[in-house]
């Protein structure tokens, strides 16, 4: 068979949405959509494998397979079924579970896949129908490939989401940018404790991919709180051919999924984007942490920022660890966290704060910060904070903004280097921020770049004519709606 091709991939994965709009919100597509197509691509493989060990050995083998698919719950026999349609597929999901212990548990989630008000049998069959178009074998659709079109699927769903988008995909090329700052070496443990769809673990994976490194020796670990969340990272992981990773469901303040000798475990490289400011968390507990991560101090209650940073500062390996977590600004500079703050700094583990651009995130304009922590900082950087302003690098495209390579290298390059960048980037001690109250505003060490005011006068005229325009259109909205609603006489 011919190699199918990422266009149509993507194109085949996103059609198959189309069967559910107006059956099921869409926010839930992913529910169903992901669970079918990790189910095919299961199904596929083995059959590939079959075939091949067959051809080699005259007969299959169970254990030459990735995975392990009983015939009886074989995506064709699924296939077969005209009545009680969910049933089956929720029956065969759960038997592939059982027949992969240690590999599969729980990764197809928990979707009612038997609710026939929301998926009669007809439409589970057209959506069955059309995922049996292509044969999903690793000859047909390599590893790289599937990732690549299932990472467009998660950004599809994602902008269809609305609110929860932010949660369920993260601007790829900012975690591009922090997986190039931290620069993970073939071997590197590498966790995300609030991990998501596994985006941020298999961006670091690319990022030594890219440099011809050998990246599937790299560990792999993560934490999500949502089932089905933490379903989609699994299959995420395993699509995109990674198979040494661990996936943990859970609340990581709560309950630290990876542990060693009854402490938390610690790695090379932590990523995080962990969510912002919540409000609903166990403080109290928090204050008699078994496993130390409020050496700093408790955070207040409505902001539980500082609860992860700690937790990924524990999470570091104590020789070498490093970090890179996307903040909200807050975070540098409330008055309510200014002891933790004093005392993270104090243990001079900050090496540096970068500030970036508006419209980094979906439906939000908010500019955030990426906090850079070294265990182990070379010593013309010790008793030093590198405040980067990288506020004007990015390429706005409507509601959303994007680091290009140009921005990222710029920002790399400072990260870098052991000089200041005029207006852009500066060293600063740690007497001078203690001198600021421990206050890490970026604003009070970098001083934006401000563009030039001078204008040519045809600029201006056609500016000005066309503010006017649109004053003129608004007044004459207004007056409209005023007519319609009675607040004006016709």
């Amino acid at each position: 068979m011919a190699r199918i091709g990422l266009e149509k991939i993507e194109k085949y994965l996103f059609d198959s949405a189309n069967f559910l709009r107006g059956h099921i919100d869409a926010g839930d597509y992913k529910q169903f959509i992901f669970p079918l197509l990790f189910f095919k691509r299961v199904c596929d493989v083995y059959d590939e494998e079959y075939v091949k060990n067959e051809a080699e050995f005259g007969e299959d083998f169970e254990d030459l397979h990735m995975f392990n698919v009983p015939k009886e719950h074989h995506w064709n026999a699924v296939r077969e079924k005209s009545e009680d349609v969910g049933q089956a597929l929720q029956t065969a999901m759960r038997e592939i579970e059982k027949a992969n212990p240690g590999k599969l548990e729980g990764i197809f989630g928990d979707a009612q896949w038997t609710n026939k008000e929301r998926l009669p049998d007809r439409l589970l069959k057209d959506l069955l129908e059309h995922f049996s178009m292509y044969t999903l074998s690793i000859e047909n659709v390599p590893d790289d490939e599937l990732g690549n079109a299932y990472e467009y699927l998660i950004k599809e769903f994602a902008d269809d989401s609305g609110h929860t988008a932010q949660e369920f995909y993260s601007n790829r090329t900012l975690v591009k940018l922090m997986a190039e700052m931290l620069d993970a070496k073939p071997g590197d443990s590498v966790y995300d404790p609030t991990c998501g769809t596994g985006g941020m673990l298999l961006i670091t994976a690319t990022h030594l991919k890219e440099k011809g490194e050998e990246y599937r020796s790299l560990k792999l670990y993560g934490q999500e709180v949502n089932l089905i969340t933490s379903s989609i990272a699994r299959m995420n992981m395993f699509l995109h051919g990674i198979e040494d990773f661990s996936v943990y469901r859970g609340d990581v303040l709560a309950d630290p999924g990876f542990m060693e000798n009854d402490e938390l475990r610690t790695f090379d490289i932590v990523l995080a984007n962990p969510p912002y400011s919540i409000k609903r968390w166990d403080r109290d507990k928090f204050m008699n942490d078994p496993y130390g991560r409020n050496m700093y101090g408790v955070p207040p209650q409505g902001c539980a920022d500082y609860a992860f940073i700690q937790h990924i500062i524990k999470s570091m390996n104590k020789e070498h660890g490093k970090c890179a977590i996307l903040l909200p600004h807050g975070v540098l500079f409330r008055d309510s966290e200014q002891d933790i703050r004093k005392k993270m700094i104090e243990y001079d583990i900050v090496e540096c704060v970068l500030g970036l651009g508006p419209n980094l995130f979906y439906n939000s304009p908010m500019e955030a910060c990426v906090l850079i922590c070294n265990m182990n900082k070379s010593e013309e950087r010790k008793n030093k904070i590198l405040f980067i302003n990288a506020v004007d690098e990015i390429r706005k495209e409507k509601t959303i903004s994007y680091l290009d390579k140009e921005h990222r290298d710029k920002i790399e390059d400072a990260y870098k280097s052991s000089e200041d960048v005029d207006k852009f980037s500066r060293f600063v001690d740690l007497d001078t921020i203690a001198k600021n109250n421990y206050n890490l505003n970026i604003a009070l060490y970098v001083a934006k770049v401000e563009k030039s005011e001078e204008k040519d006068i045809k600029e201006v005229v056609k500016e000005w004519n066309s503010s006017c325009e649109e004053l003129k259109a608004s007044f004459d909205n207004f007056f409209k709606l005023a007519k319609e609603v009675g607040l004006i006489e016709k």
